[in-house]
């Protein structure tokens, strides 16, 4: 059984103006480094000695600067990385203010958006990627904590297949550098600690 850690990616100058991402490769500001590092040295602090470990991202740019940063920190190999972790794309949304995406399309959950990935195909996507991360060839062991930096909506629809969609609530926000822990078990994950902030 292996454990899985699923970390939101640190903060960058749009999450800060609150503007949509999506699949637009947006940097890790200041803010977003000093996350990441907080974050690794937390998982230094926590995680049992001895046990194997290894590192995974999406291939944005956010998510793998927040994974080197967190593997610099452990001392372990740079995170191997999967476009199949990648956040939702959210089609002419992407760019737009949070405001400016309600007057345009409505309520966010319920929002059809033209060129929009659809939340369902997100989330058969999402776990793909992440049994992709946790079988990742030469390097699997049956007691690795593998850990998993990605994306705010897509660990959502994550935490939502591994909870019944009970969490996380309408209109929770996953802070950058949050840390959600699962089991990974008969190829699927299964919600061992919630924690969005």
């Amino acid at each position: 059984m292996t454990s899985l850690i699923l970390i939101r990616h640190g903060e960058t100058d749009w999450n800060r103006a609150r503007r949509i991402q999506g699949t637009t490769d947006i940097p890790l500001n200041d803010t977003g480094r000093a996350q990441a590092a907080a974050r690794g040295r937390q998982l230094l602090e926590t995680l049992p000695s001895g046990v194997p470990l290894r590192i995974a991202s999406s291939d944005l740019s956010r998510a793998r600067e927040t994974a080197e940063i967190i593997a610099d920190a452990l001392s372990i190999s740079a995170p191997r990385t999967f476009r199949d972790l990648r956040e939702r794309n959210y089609g002419e949304a992407e760019g737009v203010s949070i405001e400016e995406f309600a007057q345009r399309w409505g309520a966010w959950h319920d929002a059809e958006v033209p060129g929009a990935e659809s939340r369902a195909d997100l989330r058969v996507r999402a776990l793909r990627g992440l049994a992709a991360a946790v079988d990742d060839g030469d390097t699997t062991d049956p007691d690795a904590h593998v850990l998993v930096v990605a994306h705010g909506a897509l660990i959502r629809e994550v935490l939502g297949h591994a909870s019944d969609d009970r969490l996380p609530a309408a209109g929770e926000r996953l802070h950058n550098g949050s840390a959600q822990r699962f089991v990974w078990q008969d190829g699927s994950p299964r919600l061992v600690e919630y924690a969005p902030v």
